[in-house]
């Protein structure tokens, strides 16, 4: 096999409506996936034997820690039957624990890679079985299309209309627990999405998990406010549980300056300008 390079491109959820408590204790949404351009990058060679080296600025953050590319083959192999071994090098751009399906986007990077190498089809039902037990996020970053997700987030319905958008993400240098979150969220179900136009739907709608996560991390606070200031921001919004959070522009030297500016300002924050796939 020669060497690939696979992108894991950033996840952002332009809006992101939390419907209910579930029996199995997760909880029905109903979002709207959005990805980027950019993003971690996932690395795989043929080798004597399996191993998972860790680059890049956020790469410590993993150390120690299951890591869903290692999950992710493990998975593949289950369902799919054995594989050769890899030398998997996965560069970590993106921070850790951020509400922006990194480590999802990690997994679906190596889940491409095998598929790839196996013949089989992204949108395989098996394939879409095997993402969906690695984590809710996973399916959609395997797709990789715009999409409203519902149940947990893993039932997709693909859109179109969102790519070329400049966007501009900002996380305060903290991590913040999913469950955390899930946990403070007030439990009030205040609708589904208004429409299947993306752009619409995202301008219409909100993020739920939004007020529990400026709780428990004050810092979001100063985030939000910064981007919704920006000149020429159209949205921004909390992206997940958070604690990243966007600002969508129509036009690329507004984003530019907004970036520029929140780097002499605020260079304690975490910032990636991009644009929309």
């Amino acid at each position: 096999m020669a060497r690939i390079v696979e992108p894991a491109p950033a996840k952002i959820n332009l809006a992101l409506h939390v419907r209910r408590r579930r029996a199995d204790g997760y909880h029905d949404i109903e979002t709207l996936f959005a990805f980027l351009t950019d993003g971690d990058v996932l690395t795989a060679e043929e080798a004597d034997r399996d191993s998972l080296a860790l680059i890049g600025p956020f790469a410590a953050d993993l150390a120690g820690e299951g890591n869903l590319v290692t999950a992710a083959r493990d998975a593949f192999a289950a369902m799919f039957g054995p594989i050769a071994p890899l030398a998997v090098t996965l560069d970590k751009r993106l921070p850790v624990a951020s509400g922006i399906g990194g480590g999802s986007a990690d997994a679906a990077a190596m889940l491409h890679v095998l598929a790839r190498r196996h013949g089989v089809a992204v949108d395989d039902p098996t394939l879409l079985d095997c993402a969906a037990r690695l984590g809710a996020d996973v399916p959609a970053c395997l797709i990789g299309r715009p999409a409203i997700g519902t149940g947990v987030g893993a039932d997709l319905h693909l859109l179109d209309g969102l790519a070329g958008l400049s966007v501009l993400l900002v996380n305060p240098g903290i991590a913040l627990s999913t469950a955390a979150v899930f946990r403070a969220w007030d439990g009030i179900d205040r609708g589904g999405l208004a429409s299947d136009d993306p752009l619409a739907a995202a301008l219409a709608g909100r993020n739920d998990l939004e007020p529990a996560a400026r709780a428990l991390v004050p810092a979001i606070d100063d985030v939000l406010a910064a981007l919704a200031a920006a000149p020429g921001a159209m949205l921004s919004r909390m992206s997940g549980s958070g604690a990243t959070c966007f600002a969508l522009f129509e036009d690329q030297g507004a984003c530019g300056v907004a970036a520029a500016g929140l780097r002499a300002t605020r260079p304690d924050w975490w910032l990636l300008e991009s644009a929309l796939a």
